[in-house]
C-alpha cells in the first residue's frame, strides 16, 4: 500500500532507511537508558531532562559526524582501490539523516518528563516513569514497524524484533542505576 502511495520514493529513500533506523534505534535506547538509569537510581525525575538532553544531542551528533567519517573513508578507500563509483549517498545527507533520526526518535522517552514542567503531578518516579517506558515502548515498536515499507518482513515481526532489543538495553541500565544509586 505505501508503495503504491509513494512509488519510486520508497526505492529513492529506502538506500537511507540503515541510517534512519539506526539513528532512531539508538537516538530511543540512549536517551530511554538515561530515564531508565536515573529512574534505577531513584534520582530526582529533573535530572533526566538535564541528562537526557545532553545525551540527545552530544550523542546524536557524534552518531551524525561518525557516520559522516565512516562514508567518507569508504569512498577514499574506493578511491585508492581505483574502484571509483558514482557517488550516491553523499557522505553529509547520510549524516544528517542519521541525525535528524536520532534527535526526532530519540526525545519520546523525555516527553513525560517535559509535560510533567507544565504538570508538577506528572513530575513523579511513581507516574513519569512508567510514561516514559510506554513512550518509548511505542517508538521502538513503530520505528521498527516502519521498516517493512521499504524491506520485505511483516510490520508486527520488524515492530517486536526492535521493541525487544530496546527493551532489553532499558533493562541494563534500570539494574546498573539501581545497582549504583546509593552512590548518589
Amino acid at each position: 500500500m505505501i508503495e503504491a502511495l509513494l512509488g519510486d520514493e520508497v526505492d529513492e529513500y529506502g538506500g537511507y532507511i540503515a541510517e534512519v533506523i539506526y539513528g532512531a534505534n539508538d537516538g530511543i535506547i540512549t536517551t530511554f537508558a538515561v530515564v531508565a538509569g536515573v529512574a534505577g537510581a531513584a534520582l530526582d525525575p529533573a535530572i533526566v531532562l538535564i541528562l537526557g538532553f545532553a545525551n540527545l544531542l552530544a550523542d546524536g551528533f557524534s552518531m551524525g559526524a561518525s557516520n559522516y567519517l565512516s562514508q567518507r573513508s569508504s569512498q577514499e578507500y574506493q578511491a585508492a582501490q581505483n574502484d571509483v563509483q558514482e557517488i550516491d549517498r553523499p557522505p553529509a545527507f547520510t549524516a544528517a539523516t542519521t541525525f535528524a533520526a536520532f534527535v526526532f526518535a530519540g526525545w519520546t522517552p523525555l516527553l513525560p518528563y517535559l509535560l510533567g514542567l507544565v504538570s508538577e503531578d506528572l513530575l513523579t518516579p511513581g507516574v513519569t516513569f512508567p510514561l516514559s517506558l510506554g513512550a518509548a515502548a511505542v517508538a521502538f515498536f513503530v520505528v521498527g514497524a516502519s521498516r517493512s515499507i521499504v524491506t520485505n518482513r511483516t510490520w508486527y515481526r520488524a515492530g517486536g524484533e526492535m521493541l525487544t532489543v530496546g527493551m532489553v538495553a532499558a533493562a541494563v541500565a534500570y539494574v546498573v542505576g539501581s545497582a549504583l544509586g546509593g552512590l548518589a
